[in-house]
C-alpha cells in the first residue's frame, strides 16, 4: 500500500485555487478576485510563482502555467490567440489569420496577425514561443469585430466584411495582394457576401486606397456592378499602389492606381 502523498504547501493550495478560477492567463485582477488580496499582494505571489517556476510570465502582470504538471492543471498554452487579449488589449484578430478562420483561404501561415490599440515598436514579436504580426490603429477604427471564444478565453476578431477590408487597407496583413485578390473572390462566391457592407466598413474606416485596390481587383467580374458604382464614386485625388510592398510603377488611370509592369501589361494584351 502506497504512502499517502504530502498535502501541498500553502502557497501551492492558493496558486491552485487561483488556477482553477481563471481563465487560460492568469493576471493580477484574477489573484485579487480569487484570493481577496490588494493588487500589491497579488503581483508579489504571482512573481513568487513565477520565481518558484510554477508560472511562465508572458507579459505584464501575465502569466500561464508553466507545464501540464503545474498542480495537475491540464492547459497547456498550445494557441497563441488566447494571449491576444492579456498582451495586446485593446486588440482583435485580423488579416491572414481571420481568413483562415473564416474559410477565405486554405493557407496555413504561422503567425498571428493582430490588430492593436497599443503602440508598435516592433511589427514581429515573438511570445511563449509564437509568433505574432503588429499592427497599431486608433480603437476607434475598431469596428466590424465578432467575440469567439478560444478555450477558456474571449477573443476578438474582425467579422467576415472587416477581414477583407483589412487586408485591402494593408495588404501586408492579408500576406500579399496575390493571397488577398485570392481570398476577395472567395468572398464574391459566399452566398453571406455583402458588397454594401464592405463599402459601408471602407467608408468607415476613411482609407481611399481600399476602393481603388477594391474596384481594380473586382471589375473583371460580372457581378459587381453596384459595387463598382461605389468604388468609383468614391476615388479620391492621388495615386495609391496596389501593393506598397511591390514595385508599382505602372499607372491604371480609371482606379488611380499604380500597379506592376507586368499587370499593366496583361491588361493591354
Amino acid at each position: 500500500m502506497k504512502p499517502p502523498k504530502p498535502p501541498l504547501p500553502k502557497g501551492r493550495i492558493l496558486l491552485q485555487r487561483v488556477l482553477g478560477a481563471s481563465g487560460d492567463v492568469i493576471c493580477i485582477s484574477d489573484v485579487t478576485k480569487t484570493l481577496s488580496v490588494s493588487r500589491i499582494e497579488a503581483a508579489k505571489r504571482l512573481s513568487r510563482w513565477s520565481e518558484q517556476g510554477w508560472l511562465n510570465r508572458v507579459g505584464a502582470g501575465a502569466y500561464v502555467p508553466a507545464s501540464i504538471d503545474t498542480l495537475g492543471s491540464e492547459r497547456v498554452l498550445d494557441d497563441p490567440w488566447v494571449l491576444v487579449p492579456a498582451l495586446f488589449s485593446p486588440a482583435y484578430v485580423a488579416g491572414r489569420t481571420a481568413a483562415e478562420h473564416w474559410d477565405l483561404t486554405e493557407q496555413i501561415f504561422k503567425d498571428t496577425v493582430v490588430i492593436t490599440g497599443q503602440a508598435v515598436r516592433s511589427r514581429t514579436q515573438i511570445r511563449q514561443g509564437f509568433e505574432f504580426t503588429l499592427k497599431h490603429q486608433n480603437p476607434e477604427k475598431f469596428f466590424g469585430t465578432k467575440p469567439v471564444w478560444r478555450h477558456h478565453t474571449k477573443v476578438l476578431i474582425s467579422d467576415l466584411h472587416r477581414t477583407i477590408i483589412d487586408m485591402l487597407d494593408d495588404p501586408l496583413l492579408g500576406g500579399g495582394i496575390q493571397h488577398v485578390i485570392d481570398c476577395l473572390n472567395t468572398y464574391f462566391k459566399r452566398n453571406d457576401r455583402n458588397d454594401l457592407k464592405l463599402i459601408a466598413y471602407a467608408d468607415r474606416l476613411g482609407n481611399g486606397a481600399v476602393f481603388k485596390r477594391l474596384g481594380f481587383i473586382a471589375e473583371k467580374r460580372a457581378d459587381v456592378h453596384q459595387l463598382l458604382e461605389q468604388c468609383r464614386a468614391r476615388l479620391t485625388s492621388g495615386n495609391a499602389k496596389i501593393d506598397p510592398a511591390l514595385d508599382c510603377k505602372q499607372l491604371i488611370s480609371r482606379w488611380r492606381l499604380l500597379v506592376p509592369t507586368a499587370w499593366a501589361r496583361a491588361e493591354i494584351t
